[in-house]
């Protein structure tokens, strides 16, 4: 698959509009085997100055552990981004066709205590009632360790579909971690 193929598919997602503000994320991380590894929700800051893109991502995992991440990410040409965190090997490198974004990048992954070297093949895709799917698919040496599914979705007033009522709440968390 080539994110070109995606040219003419609405609507048009630039990461500059769709992230700009407060986003929110969940997602999960499964292993090779298909075994659900991890689960969390993001809480996204965007800022756009007209050149760079900051991100400030604020992770909760399900078993409690808090991360964050601030991503700085600016155009680069029509179509393509070049982005930098932290943990973030150098730079991502990706472009964006009409709703699809593909990019790559190398990073240092906490995985039990240590950080591993990984490599991530990220691919979002704008939906038209504005949700973002995204699936990163994560190798080491080229081998798969696993796969990244996050869906995306704005802060923004929603109407209650039943009652049409407009709420400025955000959903509850899905997820909650074990009580001992």
């Amino acid at each position: 698959m080539k994110v070109e193929d995606f040219a003419g598919a609405r609507p048009a997602f630039r990461l500059e509009d769709y992230f700009t503000g407060k986003t929110r994320a969940w997602g999960m991380f499964e292993d090779r085997f298909g075994n659900l590894r991890r689960q969390f929700v993001v809480d996204i800051d965007g800022d756009w100055d007209g050149e760079t893109l900051t991100l400030d991502e604020h992770f909760r995992y399900a078993d409690g552990e808090l991360d964050r991440r601030v991503w700085t990410i600016r155009p680069d040409g029509p179509n393509g981004y070049v982005g930098q965190a932290d943990d973030v090997l150098g730079e991502a490198r990706g472009a964006a066709f009409g709703n699809a974004l593909n990019w790559t990048y190398r990073m240092n992954l906490k995985v039990g205590g240590r950080e591993i070297e990984v490599r991530f093949d990220d691919w979002m895709f704008l939906q038209e009632d504005g949700v973002v799917l995204n699936r990163a698919t994560v190798t080491k040496f080229g081998i798969e360790l696993g796969t990244a599914t996050i869906f995306f979705q704005k802060d923004r007033p929603r109407m209650t579909p039943a009652l049409g009522l407009q709420t400025d709440r955000r959903p509850a968390m899905a997820m909650q971690a074990p009580r001992e």
